[in-house]
């Protein structure tokens, strides 16, 4: 029995009070009148408790607790049994989330095996059947979060000819792409550094990413020229916000002096929702892998992107699954969004009409001959070699 009254001495630890109140309790049990008269006076000192609380308390019975009964259903995934097998695994898919991780496992844990070392049949059993919210309760103590920020230099030149995207897009169909700068300056813009040219396809969630020293418009041209040329599929259109790099007559008369034109559009000034998709990208695709630090030597350019063609490229979409958004539903005033099953960017393409049958069996066969987790491995290495030249500057 725990009794509160206003005058409580408030400096005791509440582990504190309740030994000191067993004690007196105990004595209190078998003292004469004259004894238990001291009792209650150190309880009121001590305790600062009132004449009659002092009593109760001291007159309450010992409750003896009886064996704990644990209730509900029993526990199936222990998180020191799995953790430790999941968090290389998660690690290596670059924290994904677990609806994500749950279509990444069935091909991300043979690999793990193949490259590591064998998990147990019970552990393999179970991650296999954990289902995404499962897999989120697990790894919930081992999650953090960053921030980024925006270096959009508006570009007026072209603003005008350029429509804004609206719905003149065919979002079913690969090809639709929409693209965007990350500045990888440390935080100060002062000066030359290197920038990363991001792109992403509506449909299939195709990712390419590009490096490229400044943000000129010639460099800019050069970087989409590559990425163009490691798609799987036509390129239909471009979508960029209202940055200069993007909006210039390099750009647009590349896109437009074709046998088929590429349709050019751009977002509303300051809606990055407008873009949510490449937004998202910048984050979860280069953030997460060349952080935030100052990249001011132009002979890391280079070794980027040698870096993202060899390993960083093939393991964001050949074996990264991620979520699409299929539909949105409005019921009682509450917008639900509903998402379709998580698949790789290559699952969409190989599911995609607009693709050539030819680019699919290529493509097929290059992932029959990686592993993720040596792909990871290579990423690693290369990001110290990055490191080393980026910290050695000319």
């Amino acid at each position: 029995m725990t009794v509160t009254v206003a005058g409580m001495d408030h400096t005791m630890s509440q582990t504190t009070r309740q030994e000191v109140l067993k004690k007196l309790r105990r004595r209190y049990q078998g003292a004469g009148a004259e004894h238990k008269r001291k009792l209650l006076d150190q309880a009121q000192e001590l305790l600062g408790y009132h004449r009659k609380a002092a009593i109760r308390s001291l007159r309450a019975a010992t409750v003896e607790r009886g064996p704990g009964i644990i209730s509900g259903r029993p526990v199936s995934y222990e998180p020191r049994v799995l953790l430790p097998w999941l968090r290389p695994i998660w690690q290596g898919t670059d924290y994904a989330c677990g609806r994500r991780l749950v279509a990444m496992l069935p091909e991300w844990i043979p690999a793990y095996e193949q490259h590591e070392r064998r998990m147990p049949g019970e552990v393999r059993e179970k991650l296999l059947a954990a289902s995404g919210r499962t897999l989120d309760r697990l790894l919930e103590p081992l999650r953090g979060q960053g921030a980024g920020c925006s270096l959009t230099r508006p570009g007026t030149l072209l603003r005008h000819q350029i429509p804004i995207r609206g719905s003149v897009w065919e979002e079913g169909k690969a090809g639709w792409m929409e693209v965007d700068t990350v500045a990888l300056c440390g935080g100060s813009v002062a000066g030359e550094f290197v920038w990363m040219v991001d792109g992403v396809d509506y449909a299939t969630t195709w990712v390419e990413v590009r490096a490229m020293w400044g943000r000129g418009q010639a460099g800019t041209l050069e970087a989409l020229r590559d990425v163009e040329a490691s798609l799987p599929f036509e390129l239909l259109g471009l979508d960029s916000d209202n940055g200069g790099e993007f909006l210039n007559y390099h750009v647009l008369s590349w896109l437009q002096k074709r046998p088929r034109p590429v349709f050019m559009t751009r977002s509303r000034p300051y809606k990055k929702d407008d873009n949510a998709h490449v937004e998202q990208k910048n984050w979860t695709h280069i953030r997460q892998c060349f952080g935030y630090e100052r990249h001011d030597n132009p002979e890391v350019v280079q070794l980027i992107n040698a870096l993202i063609k060899a390993a960083y490229g093939p393991l964001l979409n050949y074996f990264h699954a991620n979520l699409k958004l299929e539909r949105k539903e409005r019921t009682e005033g509450r917008l639900r969004r509903i998402y379709g099953d998580a698949q790789t960017p290559l699952a969409r393409v190989l599911a995609s009409a607009q693709v050539k049958p030819q680019t699919k069996r290529r493509l097929e066969q290059e992932k029959a001959g990686l592993n993720p987790f040596a792909l990871k491995q290579a990423v690693a290495r290369g990001l110290k070699e990055i490191a080393l030249l980026r910290q050695a500057r000319p």
